[in-house]
């Protein structure tokens, strides 16, 4: 009989943003793989790939008691009739909340820490108090027995030893795969010099901090264009409104296109990627732009690192620096040679290290090894 795998997740898009490469190798090893999520528009997407999704009625931006709780409560009630071999929980929240509902339960956790949350890094509305209360309640749950914490990057290893994680129940599994099948080297397009943001339109990731950069490189008369792809988010705290948006794009011509469905086509428009993140847990934003052959300015904050590597991939700067960062954009757009250079290490480092492929050979054998497989 194949073990169940249950993966615990805020929301379907980001499962299928994120996780599916995993997902897919669990699936093909012999796994039955089931997602517990908010489900809005990705359920049959979820369903066509051999998985059996079940819905979650949590709110991803509620820090309440009363919805934690119902939350677990809901958690714990799916884990008894299910009846998982292994509950893969993903991110801050299924972390704390999936854990929680787990004590007591047979199946074996897995916890993915994708970088360390708004609530640890200052956008999060939420007072010392609650952000200590987190702190210790997720020590005291990672560090169970039967407890295995994933990271993607020696920042966030450290953090979680320093809760008093044992050293062997920490893994690091870096990133969450890119398709370098389907993501290829693409040439350069035509001018205008044009840099891109991927992502949701957060404080955390550094938009205003693009966003002003770009604008003291006009004032220098730089001729740039600048593009944001991604949705803005209102469940999180630290997002910029639409309306912030369309003014920042009529006052300094900067392109926001939202969400755009197929990542090519920001890249086939993008001459280098740009990410000023304060911190991450491994951007696949750049892991994205790498595959297609992009160099990149970034912040040399935890995660960004393991991809932006400077002198090599990119050109890094530090956080919430507007002039070097824009000393950068402006470096990048008119060395044609080192963006060259740039970006083909990006792409032998993203098919070395960063393929879905590779990506879920390791987390296979994670789950083979914690299951007696």
């Amino acid at each position: 009989m194949a073990p169940r795998l249950l993966y615990v997740v805020t929301e379907d898009w980001y499962f299928l943003s994120h996780r599916l490469p995993m997902a897919r190798a669990a699936k093909a090893a012999g796994y039955e793989i089931h997602v517990a999520t908010r489900i809005k528009d990705a359920g049959a997407a979820i369903a066509k790939e051999g998985f059996t999704p079940h819905a979650l009625s949590w709110s991803r931006g509620s820090l309440s008691l009363g919805d934690s709780l119902s939350a677990i409560r809901e958690l714990r009630g799916l884990f008894r009739s299910l009846g998982p071999a292994l509950v893969h929980n993903v991110s801050l929240k299924p972390v704390v909340l999936g854990s929680a509902a787990s004590l007591g339960l047979p199946p074996v956790v897995v916890n993915s820490l994708t970088g360390v949350g708004s609530l640890f890094i200052g956008e999060a509305r939420v007072s010392g108090l609650a952000r200590r209360a987190v702190r210790f309640a997720l020590g005291s749950l990672l560090r169970r027995d039967k407890s295995w914490t994933v990271v993607q990057n020696p920042d966030d290893r450290a953090f979680v030893l320093e809760l008093g994680v044992p050293p062997e129940h920490v893994v690091t599994i870096r990133g969450s795969g890119v398709d370098t099948e389907r993501l290829v080297p693409l040439p350069e397009p035509p001018p205008p010099i044009t840099a891109a943001y991927v992502g949701r339109m957060l404080a955390d990731k550094g938009v205003m901090t693009l966003i002003d950069a770009f604008a003291l490189l006009a004032k220098r008369g730089v001729a740039m264009r600048l593009l944001l792809a991604g949705d803005t988010d209102k469940e999180n705290p630290g997002s910029l409104a639409p309306e912030q948006l369309r003014e920042f794009a009529s006052a300094f011509g900067i392109q926001w296109l939202g969400h755009v469905a197929d990542i090519r086509e920001v890249w086939r428009q993008a001459h280098f990627a740009v990410l000023a993140s304060r911190r991450e847990g491994l951007p696949k934003s750049l892991l994205e732009a790498a595959a297609c052959g992009r160099a990149m300015v970034a912040t040399d904050a935890p995660g960004c690192r393991e991809i932006a590597i400077a002198g090599e991939t990119a050109l890094t700067v530090p956080v919430d620096d507007i002039e070097a960062l824009a000393d950068a954009m402006g470096r990048m757009a008119e060395d044609a040679r080192l963006r060259e250079r740039f970006g083909k290490a990006a792409r032998r480092l993203v098919e070395a290290e960063f393929s879905a492929e590779a990506i879920g050979r390791q987390t296979v054998a994670l789950y083979d090894r914690l299951t007696g497989r």
